[in-house]
């Protein structure tokens, strides 16, 4: 059974930053590709970046909205993914979770995803 705990939201002003992780306990955390989504108050729930598996040399995807702000990578030795978010804007305010894909790709598609985390919340302040 996988579980995933993320960590590292909270309260930070526009312009500001924050790092999120998530570890992956259960099974073999470097087969998986692993991602981050957001739901906003009201919204859907939407992409925000994902890494492949170890094996295909850890390929990143980005969310239009935060690339070039929004770095993810992942420390297979730690079980663990992060998500840096640097020149956070308003609009990046959400509950943030992470996610696992067993095809190993880490696509945008959150139906690919089977496992997922409780979610941590971002609050970003003017």
């Amino acid at each position: 059974q996988v579980h995933l705990a993320e960590s590292g939201g909270g309260l930070v002003q526009a312009g500001g930053s924050l790092r999120l992780s998530c570890v992956f306990s259960g099974l073999s955390f470097g087969y998986f590709g692993m991602g981050w989504f957001r739901q906003a108050p009201g919204k859907e729930r939407e992409f925000v970046a994902a890494i492949g598996w170890s094996g295909g040399i850890g390929r990143t995807n980005y969310a239009d909205s935060v690339k070039g702000r929004f770095t993810i990578s992942r420390d297979n030795a730690k079980n663990t993914v992060y998500l840096q978010m640097n020149n956070l804007k308003i609009e990046d305010a959400a509950v943030y979770y992470c996610a696992a894909d067993p095809g190993g790709w880490g696509t945008s598609s959150d139906g690919e995803y089977v496992h997922w985390g409780q979610g941590t919340q971002v609050t970003v302040s003017s």
